[in-house]
């Protein structure tokens, strides 16, 4: 369906200084913007996209604002396990992505890439988005840390877009 007027109206003027801004390259990254992904699409058909995505078993062991996505009007399974909490969000958000038809401008880029083949992954991006990019200090311990970290993952959940997405299971 069509965006809501009144969320069309609240996202021009959160990004306002973002449309305003005289520059060629500029753009916005928020983790809540996947939950209105269909609507950003339609507002926006001709920006480019980078969908910007990490193993969801390193995602869960940290706290992030779409957590609970009763907070955002979203019901789902109730679960005093934080990190099905988090899976469960994470998988919504995976469907939601892949059940928007994709815009005409699209990459995805998994962040272990760009962590551990730097130089390659800013190469695609910069092809994308026709610019040099610089290049930062990257922690390549920030890769896999599920593997080491206590306590159960829901493999359950996320096993098949795991799969789907090329990380090992």
């Amino acid at each position: 369906m069509d965006p809501d007027p009144e969320f069309v109206e609240k996202v021009e003027t959160y990004l306002s200084d973002v449309a305003e801004n005289g520059n060629l390259h500029r753009g916005w990254k928020l983790p809540e913007t996947t939950l209105v992904y269909p609507w950003i699409v339609r507002m926006f058909p001709d920006i480019r996209y980078i969908h910007w995505i990490r193993d969801p078993r390193d995602g869960i062991l940290a706290a992030h604002r779409t957590d609970d996505l009763g907070d955002f009007g979203i019901a789902y399974p109730a679960t005093p396990d934080i990190r099905r909490q988090r899976a469960v969000s994470w998988l919504y958000q995976y469907h939601l992505m892949k059940a928007t038809p994709k815009p005409a401008h699209l990459l995805t880029v998994r962040f272990e890439d760009f962590v551990l083949n730097q130089e390659e992954t800013l190469g695609r991006l910069e092809d994308y988005l026709g610019m040099p990019l610089s290049r930062i200090v990257v922690r390549p311990e920030a890769v896999g840390r599920w593997k080491t970290a206590e306590g159960d993952l829901p493999m359950d959940l996320l096993g098949e877009a795991l799969e789907e997405l090329g990380y090992e299971v």
